[in-house]
């Protein structure tokens, strides 16, 4: 007898934590599935995110890609693979200077095996490609100290 495989829950994001080394600051950013987010001179760019669901064991994962950005411009893959949040050191983009790894999925579409269509959908018209947009990941804003002085006499 053969068991039939864990269903999985597609999902429309992917959630990421970032590491930069140089001043000590972790960043949690999320990405659509195909969107492009800058982190730093790292672009990350999502493929898939699957969940399981809440009857199965925790299973987080994605299939990421993960390009650099050199200081002349070019744009050179780092990684591309699968990530598992249960295991972040296992698959995690390591960069001299910046860290990222998955940490979640968000956006859930439907389970893969549970929750096949009823009927089937119009096939949607063509649409042009066009270029994903990148997002800039922007730090948050510092707050300049507050200074107490003391009362003189």
């Amino acid at each position: 007898m053969v068991e039939a495989p864990t269903p999985h829950i597609e999902n429309g994001r992917a959630v990421f934590a970032g590491l930069d080394k140089i001043t000590g600051r972790t960043t949690t950013f999320d990405a659509a599935i195909g969107e492009t987010v800058q982190f730093g001179a790292l672009q990350v760019t999502p493929r898939a995110c699957y969940t399981r669901p809440a009857t199965e064991a925790t299973n987080t994962d994605a299939f990421v890609d993960v390009d650099e950005v050199t200081l002349q411009g070019a744009i050179k893959r780092i990684f591309t693979g699968w990530m598992f949040a249960s295991s972040p050191g296992l698959h995690a983009v390591e960069h001299p200077i910046y860290d990222v790894w998955l940490t979640d999925c968000s956006a859930p579409a439907q389970t893969s095996q549970a929750d096949p269509p009823t009927t089937p959908a119009a096939a949607p018209a063509p649409t042009p490609a066009r270029r994903t947009p990148v997002r800039q990941q922007r730090p948050a804003a510092r707050q300049a100290p507050t200074l107490e002085r003391e009362p003189r006499d």
